[in-house]
């Protein structure tokens, strides 16, 4: 198993935020405590995201912090990113992982014990599972705390909490054995990333 830290795992959101402004949220994300960053552009053409991935992984890079692209696995490949993370009605996740090879992150939304199970045996290096609390960003039924440790349970790579995740609510989530958490808004939207990163690792390690 690949030796990365999951614990402070921060889904981008760059809304209208200039190319210098969305950098400068994740550079001061990762100083306070992000320890991986994925790049999520929904609505973005294929020309930009790739711009956008090539500058976001030469900051990651300097700072020693994998980044993983969601859903596109070209803009992936193009950028040599870390890894990339698939949800359920993306590309299967093992044809994903004999496309990237052995090496690299791969990431798998999963909400259920079966789909948990099945992206363990795909190659899947870690999962996410979610939405723990109703969000704005994503649009995902919540699942309960109680259903979260039957997945945690399940298999023997880590699952990240998603979904609605602050550092006023980070405690539920304790005694469940989490791998990490993972956040958007909590970060992107605050009016000091660096402060918020340092507040929600800080939970964390108390969990």
């Amino acid at each position: 198993m690949k030796n990365i830290d999951y614990s402070l795992y921060l889904v981008t959101n760059r809304s209208q935020r200039t190319k210098n402004k969305f950098l400068a949220i994740i550079e001061e994300a990762i100083l306070g405590g992000v320890t991986i960053v994925q790049l999520r552009e929904k609505d973005t053409s294929t020309g930009e995201f790739h711009k956008i991935a090539t500058d976001l992984k030469e900051l990651t890079s300097k700072c020693n912090v994998p980044l993983i692209i969601n859903d596109r696995l070209d803009i992936a490949l193009a950028i040599d990113a870390d890894g990339v993370h698939v949800g359920q009605s993306d590309m299967p996740s093992d044809i994903v992982r004999k496309i990237i090879g052995k090496d690299k992150i791969l990431g798998v939304s999963a909400t259920t014990i079966e789909e948990a199970k099945k992206a363990e045996k795909d190659g899947a290096d870690y999962i996410g599972s979610g939405a723990i609390f109703p969000t704005q960003t994503k649009d995902a039924d919540c699942i309960s705390i109680k259903h979260l440790k039957k997945i945690i349970n399940a298999v023997n790579i880590p699952i990240i909490a998603i979904g609605g995740l602050t550092e006023d609510n980070i405690s539920s989530l304790a005694n469940t054995n989490i791998g990490g958490i993972s956040v958007v808004s909590a970060i992107m939207e605050s009016d000091n990333p660096k402060k918020a990163s340092e507040n929600l690792k800080k939970e964390f390690e108390t969990l």
